[in-house]
C-alpha cells in the first residue's frame, strides 16, 4: 500500500509523464501534485477538471446507467490528459490527474499503470 506522495511519485515515472495531481472532485482541490510549469499549472487544471468528473457522473445518472467510469481521456494536440476516478471506500470522491506528453507516451501503458497505482493508493 502506498501512500499519496509515493503514489504520485509512480505516477511522474509513467513514460511521458508531465504532471499528475489527485484532486478531491467534490472541492475541485488538488490535495498533491507533482510536475507543474509555467505551461501546465495543475491546480487550475485539476479545478477544471472537477467539472468534467461531474458532468459524466451527472449523465450516468440522467441515463439510469449502472455503471462506473474507468478513466476519462482528452486529447490535445501535443498532450493526453487522463482522469481516473478512485473506487475504493478509502477514495471515492477522488480522482487522478495524468498529463502526458503525446509524442512520448503510451496511452494502453498509461492507463494500465495508473489501474496499479490507484489499487495501491491509501489515505
Amino acid at each position: 500500500m502506498a501512500d499519496m506522495e509515493s503514489s504520485l511519485q509512480e505516477a511522474m515515472q509513467i513514460e511521458g509523464a508531465v504532471g499528475v495531481a489527485l484532486v478531491d472532485y467534490t472541492s475541485g482541490m488538488a490535495l498533491g501534485a507533482l510536475g507543474s510549469s509555467k505551461e501546465m499549472d495543475l491546480t487550475i487544471a485539476a479545478a477544471g477538471n472537477t467539472d468534467v468528473v461531474r458532468a459524466k457522473l451527472r449523465t450516468l445518472e440522467m441515463l439510469k446507467l449502472k455503471d462506473t467510469i474507468e478513466d476519462i481521456l482528452i486529447t490535445l494536440g501535443v498532450q493526453y490528459h487522463v482522469i481516473r476516478p478512485l473506487t475504493s471506500r478509502n477514495t471515492q470522491g477522488l480522482f487522478l490527474y495524468l498529463v502526458l506528453a503525446r509524442s512520448r507516451a503510451n496511452l494502453a501503458m498509461a492507463r494500465h499503470k495508473l489501474k496499479t497505482i490507484e489499487e495501491g493508493l491509501q489515505m
